[in-house]
C-alpha cells in the first residue's frame, strides 16, 4: 500500500482521531452544533443529536497521573471518574458547551455535582435513570426524558420534534447495526480486526456527529473485509468483560501475550451497540424502555426469575451467548479498582461462566494502568493453563 493510500485509509483515520478525539470534535463544533459531553452508555444520545448538538463521550486518560482531582474526590473513589474530573480540572474539557450525566453508579452521581460546581459549562443536566425494570420505573424514566427534552430545547433553542427525534433514533440505530456488522469480522480465524482496533473505532465515532461516524464505520467494514493474512497466528480466542475502558492499553497487552480478543462486554465495545431503540408513537417511552430493558449493566437490578441457576442465566446468559457466538475459549474479567458495581457481580459471573465450561481470569486494574508487565505475566500464565 502506498503512503498516500495508507493516509487515506479508514483505519488510519481512526488512529488519527483516537490520538486527538477532542481536536476532532472541535472541528464539528459550531458548524454541526453545540458540543455536549456525556458519561456512561445510559445517556440517551439520540436526544442530544435531535437537538442539533453533537454528543461527545467523555473519557479519562489512562496514561496521565491524576494530580488535581484528589482534592475533590477521595482516592478510594473510582479512578476512572477521578481521571475524567482531573482532565476537566486541567482545562481539557473547557471546549464543551454542555455536560450530561445519567444515574449510572454512585461514583458518577457524585462526580456530577463536583464537576458542575468546579467546571462552569453553559449547560449541565442530570438524567435520573431508574435501577429497576418495573412499570413505575419505566414511567418515571419516560417522565425524566421529557424533562431532559425541555432542558435541551431551552439550551439549544431547537425544538425536539417528532421528526427530529425519529431521524436521530434511526441514525443511532444505523450506527449500532454498523458496529455489529464491523464486529462480525472478529469471528474470522484470525480475526480481521483486533480487539484494540475495535475499542479505537468506538472511541473515534463517539467523538463526532453520528452521521459522520456512520460513514467512517461503513468504510472500516469495507476496508477490513479486504484484509488478508498470509500467515495465520494461532492464538487463544478470548472475551473480555467488566469495567468500561476507552483505552486499548489492557486489550493490547492481552493480545501481545498471545491471544485474540474476539469479543467483549465493555462500554467502549458491544454494550451500547447490541440493542436498538424502538421507534413508536411514544418516542420517549420507547427510548426509556430500550435503554432500561435492553442495555445490560450490573447497575440495573433484574428481578430474579426463581432459582439461583435461573437468576444467573437471566443476568449473564447474554455474555455466554456472545462468547459462544464468537467462539471465545475463555473470559478475562477486567474490573477497575474500587468499581463496586462490577465487583459485586464478579463472584456470580465467574460461577456462571465456569459452569458453562469457560475458564475465567479475574484482574483488578488501576487507572492509570500500572504494572503492565505483571498483568501480562498473569495473562500468559492463564493462557498456558487453558492451552
Amino acid at each position: 500500500m502506498s503512503q498516500k493510500q495508507e493516509v487515506n485509509s479508514a483505519w488510519a483515520q481512526v488512529e488519527e482521531i483516537y490520538r486527538d478525539r477532542l481536536g476532532k470534535a472541535k472541528e464539528y463544533k459550531g458548524k454541526d452544533g453545540k458540543l455536549i459531553g456525556y458519561l456512561c452508555s445510559f445517556t440517551p444520545v439520540e436526544m442530544i443529536t435531535a437537538a442539533d448538538a453533537i454528543p461527545y463521550r467523555i473519557t479519562g486518560n489512562m496514561r496521565e497521573p491524576i494530580t488535581l482531582a484528589d482534592a475533590h474526590l477521595e482516592t478510594i473513589a473510582c479512578p476512572f471518574t477521578r481521571s475524567c474530573l482531573d482532565m476537566a480540572l486541567k482545562g481539557n474539557y473547557d471546549c464543551l458547551d454542555g455536560f450530561v450525566v445519567p444515574h449510572a453508579c454512585d461514583n458518577i452521581v457524585k462526580l456530577y455535582d463536583i464537576w458542575v460546581y468546579n467546571i462552569k459549562h453553559p449547560y449541565a443536566h442530570f438524567v435520573n435513570v431508574p435501577h429497576t425494570l418495573s412499570k413505575p420505573s419505566l414511567d418515571f424514566f419516560a417522565a425524566e426524558l421529557a424533562t431532559f427534552k425541555k432542558s435541551l430545547e431551552r439550551f439549544t433553542g431547537k425544538e425536539l420534534t417528532v421528526e427530529k427525534l425519529t431521524r436521530a433514533i434511526e441514525w443511532h440505530n444505523e450506527q449500532r447495526a454498523l458496529v455489529r456488522e464491523l464486529f462480525q469480522l472478529r469471528k474470522h480465524e484470525p480475526p480481521l480486526i483486533s480487539g484494540a482496533e475495535a475499542i479505537k473505532a468506538i472511541a473515534a465515532v463517539t467523538a463526532m456527529p453520528v452521521y459522520e461516524g456512520n460513514k467512517l464505520i461503513y468504510s472500516l467494514i469495507k476496508e477490513s473485509q479486504g484484509r488478508y493474512y498470509s500467515h495465520k497466528r494461532k492464538a487463544t480466542r478470548l472475551m473480555i468483560c467488566g469495567t468500561g475502558n476507552e483505552e486499548p492499553v489492557f486489550v493490547e497487552a492481552v493480545e501481545e501475550s498471545g491471544a485474540h480478543v474476539v469479543i467483549d462486554d465493555l462500554c467502549f465495545g458491544t454494550k451500547p451497540y447490541w440493542f436498538e431503540v424502538s421507534v413508536s408513537t411514544d418516542l420517549l417511552g420507547g427510548i426509556a424502555r430500550s435503554y432500561l430493558e435492553r442495555l445490560n449493566c450490573p447497575r440495573t437490578y433484574r428481578q430474579s426469575p426463581g432459582s439461583h441457576k435461573a437468576d444467573l442465566e437471566s443476568r449473564f446468559g447474554y455474555i455466554y451467548e456472545l462468547a459462544r457466538d464468537f467462539r471465545a475459549k475463555a473470559v478475562i474479567l477486567y474490573i477497575t479498582k474500587y468499581c463496586d458495581t462490577h465487583s459485586f457481580d464478579a463472584p456470580d459471573l465467574k460461577e456462571f461462566l465456569r459452569k458453562k465450561g469457560l475458564p475465567v481470569l479475574e484482574i483488578e486494574g488501576d487507572y492509570p494502568l500500572s504494572a503492565l508487565a505483571g498483568l501480562k505475566t498473569r495473562v500468559q500464565a492463564f493462557l498456558e493453563m487453558i492451552a
